[in-house]
């Protein structure tokens, strides 16, 4: 599990959601990360891999990652 690139992250009251790119099984994915913060510290932590597919196989030309 490698961590390539960091795309963005949000923030709202006690929780946290990170969104990345990066490789997993040697395959490229999208990393979503959401944490519950108390205290300063992580108490929970949820997360989802999802494949990115090849450019040829996009829906549509905004990428991913276009906000």
């Amino acid at each position: 599990m490698n961590y390539n690139k960091n795309h963005k992250i949000l923030g709202e009251g006690n929780f946290v959601l990170s969104i990345s790119e990066g490789e997993f099984l040697e395959k490229h994915v999208a990393f979503y990360d959401l944490f519950r913060i108390e205290h300063g510290k992580i108490v929970e932590h949820w997360d989802t891999i999802e494949e990115i597919p090849t450019k040829e196989n996009h829906k549509n030309k905004n990428g991913k990652f276009n906000f």
